[in-house]
C-alpha cells in the first residue's frame, strides 16, 4: 500500500532510506517537470492555435494517442508560420522554473550524479534550461526554421518515450552503472519507457497513468520534495 510520510508526497514500491549518493544519474523530462508550461502549446499562442495543439498535448500526456511521434508532428505542422522571433518571447515571458528545481539539481550534483535532461520538446528551450540549471546534458527534438519562420517540420529523428529510455540507458553505459542506478522523474505518458527502467521512478504532478506507476509521487510542493525519501 501507498504510505505518505508528509503532505503530497506519495512512496510505493520504494523502500526508504537510501542516500542520494547510492545512485549515479539523475534523468528529468522537461514540459511541466522542470518548467512550467508546454512549451509547443505557448508557440502557437502566437498564431491563436493554442486550444487546438493544446487538446492534442493533453491528450498525449494521458497516453490517448499511442504513437507521440505523429501526435507531435500533428502538433509542429499547427505552427507552420510562426515567427522564430515568438520562441525567445515564450521563454522571456512564459517560462519558469517549476518550484526546487535548482535545488534538487544542486543536490544531486553535489551528491555525485550526473544529470540528464530528456525531452520531446525543443532544443531552443531544452539548451537554455540546461544552462540556467546548470545539467551536464540535454535531448530533445529541433524545429526547422527557414527565412525566419517555423515550417510546421522536425529535423532528425524526434525523442518520444523510447528516445528517452534510450538516453538513459546511453548515460548510464557511458557511466558503468546499471540503469537501477538512475532516478527518472516526469509528469507524462512518454516518460513511462525511461522511468521504468530507472531504479528509482518519480511522478511530478504527474497524470494518473504515471502517478499508478511511479515508486514516488510528488503531488503537492516542488521537486526538491524528493530529497524527503533520502536519508
Amino acid at each position: 500500500m501507498p504510505t505518505t510520510p508528509a503532505s503530497g508526497l506519495v512512496i510505493q514500491r520504494f523502500t526508504p532510506p537510501l542516500k542520494l549518493s547510492d545512485f549515479k544519474a539523475i534523468a528529468f523530462d522537461m514540459d511541466s517537470t522542470l518548467i512550467n508550461i508546454e512549451c509547443i502549446d505557448e508557440i502557437a499562442d502566437a498564431v491563436g492555435k493554442k486550444a487546438e495543439v493544446a487538446a492534442i498535448t493533453e491528450a498525449a500526456m494521458r497516453g490517448e494517442i499511442a504513437d507521440f511521434k505523429e501526435g507531435l508532428t500533428r502538433r509542429v505542422a499547427l505552427l507552420k508560420g510562426v515567427p522564430a522571433g515568438a520562441l525567445q518571447e515564450v521563454y522571456d515571458q512564459r517560462l519558469r522554473l517549476n518550484p526546487g528545481a535548482q535545488e534538487l539539481i544542486d543536490a544531486a550534483k553535489a551528491a555525485g550524479l550526473q544529470t540528464l535532461l530528456v525531452s520531446g520538446g525543443f532544443t531552443f528551450f531544452a539548451d537554455r534550461v540546461k544552462a540556467r540549471l546548470g545539467m551536464h546534458e540535454a535531448h530533445s527534438n529541433t524545429l526547422e526554421i527557414i527565412d525566419g519562420q517555423l515550417t510546421g517540420r522536425v529535423l532528425g529523428d524526434i525523442v518520444d518515450g523510447a528516445g528517452k529510455r534510450q538516453h538513459l540507458l546511453d548515460l548510464c553505459a557511458r557511466l558503468g552503472c546499471s540503469p537501477r542506478q538512475a532516478i527518472a522523474v516526469g509528469d507524462g505518458a512518454n516518460d513511462l519507457p525511461m522511468m521504468g527502467e530507472a531504479g528509482l521512478s518519480v511522478a511530478y504532478h504527474a497524470k494518473p497513468k504515471v502517478r499508478e506507476q511511479a515508486m514516488v509521487g510528488i503531488t503537492e510542493g516542488g521537486l526538491d520534495r524528493l530529497l524527503e525519501v533520502f536519508a
